[in-house]
């Protein structure tokens, strides 16, 4: 009877901090652990652990003052300048290319992104034939010219 009365008693578990319970719901919810291993590890049922998430998740949401679908948009608009702002590098690249003949991209950078670069030469090219972008053209220096050079 006494070995029954034990296995029936409640399990003691010692106080954890508001600091501690904020943390724990910050971790769980950003993905870097799972409720069974922070009910392991801070030794507190994970019943309490989900009590905490309702609790304190709109909390940690006030205090950064920033919901998680407010931080996924802005994650998004911060890719696309990026992206822009990649584009319009690897146009001044491609275009300092073409106009030094140098291979700058090849031997600066990533494979990846040299190969963005070339396709954007090749199509820059193609798409202006000897005029680039910035409005250059190249043009064979005639007998005309030359002439007109050294009688001066």
């Amino acid at each position: 009877m006494k070995n029954q009365k034990q296995h029936w008693q409640k399990k003691k578990y010692q106080k954890v901090t508001l600091e501690t319970k904020l943390f724990v719901v910050d971790q769980i919810q950003n993905g870097q652990i799972s409720t069974n291993f922070a009910s392991k590890k801070y030794e507190v049922p994970r019943t309490t652990i989900s009590y905490w998430i309702k609790k304190y998740s709109t909390l940690v949401q006030q205090n950064t003052g920033m919901s998680k679908l407010d931080e996924i948009k802005k994650l998004k608009e911060s890719i696309e300048e990026l992206e822009f702002v990649k584009e319009f590098q690897q146009d001044i690249i491609a275009d300092m290319e073409i106009i030094t003949g140098v291979d700058l991209a090849k031997k600066s950078l990533p494979k990846i992104l040299a190969k963005e670069i070339e396709l954007k030469k090749k199509n820059l090219l193609k798409s202006s034939g000897s005029m680039n972008i910035l409005g250059l053209v190249n043009k064979p220096i005639t007998k005309d010219l030359k002439h007109k050079k050294t009688s001066k």
